[in-house]
Formats: structure tokens, sequence, C-alpha cells
């Protein structure tokens, strides 16, 4: 049942060379559920998808193959592939505007600057779409947020990232499960400590 089923698109960036990084944050939290709940990763068109079924929801995992900035592709194929309703979407990102470990769950929404939602709002030509935004911190200078955001997390928020994708998966499932007002009240509280770690 089409209304039973969610697609969860978590965004990164595909390669060695960018795995643990700040951007792909969204990457992490889906690995964490997987992980978790004993699930695989299969590499099909646009992406990495696995499937969970959680007390009659059935989450669709995707880790989209089109990099970051066409992720909107990889969201729109398999949205169409698997019969999902624009409302039973949601996406979960990285946002150097909110401290780390910050969680901020909104229904609706502008892109905020970052080029994977922009592509996916131009894409599904709507903003009306759940998202997840991850705080990552903003600790760098003038012209480098490409470098920060493509950088790797110290070694202290390493440690607090699995703690940080539970709630998150947690979240998600309350979404689908009791409703979005339920989640963001969840998800939508002020980290322990609101100070950023050292980016390297």
């Amino acid at each position: 049942m089409a209304d039973k089923s969610y697609l969860v698109a978590g965004l990164g960036n595909i390669g060695p060379e960018y795995e643990a990084t700040r951007h792909n944050i969204g990457f992490i939290v889906l690995d964490a559920w997987a992980q978790a709940s004993n699930l695989t990763f299969e590499n099909k068109r646009y992406g990495a998808i696995a499937t969970d079924s959680v007390k009659g929801r059935t989450f669709h995992l995707l880790k989209p193959s089109t990099y970051m900035n066409l992720s909107g592709s990889a969201v729109r194929f398999w949205m169409n592939e698997l019969d999902i309703l624009p409302e039973n979407l949601i996406v979960v990102c990285d946002d150097i505007n909110l401290p780390f470990g910050t969680i901020r769950m909104r229904m609706s929404g502008s892109d905020g600057g970052h080029n994977g939602l922009k592509d996916i709002e131009h894409t599904l030509e709507t903003r009306q779409y759940a998202r997840i935004r991850l705080g990552v911190g903003h600790d760098f200078d003038e012209g480098a947020q490409v470098d920060f955001v493509l950088g790797h997390f110290s070694p202290r928020q390493i440690t607090e990232l699995p703690l940080i994708a539970s709630r998150v998966v947690s979240g998600i499932k309350t979404w689908a499960l009791a409703g979005p007002q339920w989640a963001m009240t969840e998800l939508n509280t002020k980290p322990r400590n609101t100070e950023d770690a050292p980016s390297q």
C-alpha cells in the first residue's frame, strides 16, 4: 500500500574520498540504520537501496549515486519506481548553519543554500517534502566552505555520530507511525553541547 511506504533519502557523495565527510552525514545515518536493523544495501539504478519494515510501515532507504548536486534525479526515480507519495518522502542532509549535533526537522521549506535540496526542489517542482537537517557546524574561514563540508569530522564528533544517527532514525519512525508533529517534537531539541568541536 503506497500510503504506508516511505522513501528516506540520505544525501551524500559516492566514492571512498567522500566517506565519513560532513557532507555525507545523510549516508552515515542510513548506514547506521542498516547496521542496527541488519539490512543490506543493494546497488541499483540511481543509488543504493535497503528496505526495512516496522509495525506495518515500509521504509525504503536511498543513498543516491548521482552525487549531491543531482540528488533530485535519484529521488524522483525511486518515488516513481516505488509509488511513493510526496508526503511520504523525507530527506536527511547536512547543514552548516546549525551547530554540530543540532537536529532540525521541517515538513517543507527552502533549500537553505544546500545543493542537494536545491536539486530535489527543482526536479520535483515542489518544496513540500519533509527534511531533516543535521548541524555540522561552521568552523571555517570565508571562502573555505567547500573544503569544510568535504572534510572529516573531529575525533570527538565521530564518537557522537552514533547517538545522532540513532535519534534521527527514531524520529523518522515516529514521523511515519505517529505523525510529523510528534516527530518534530522528538527531534527539534537543542544539543547537549552547542559548542562546535574543532574541525580536525
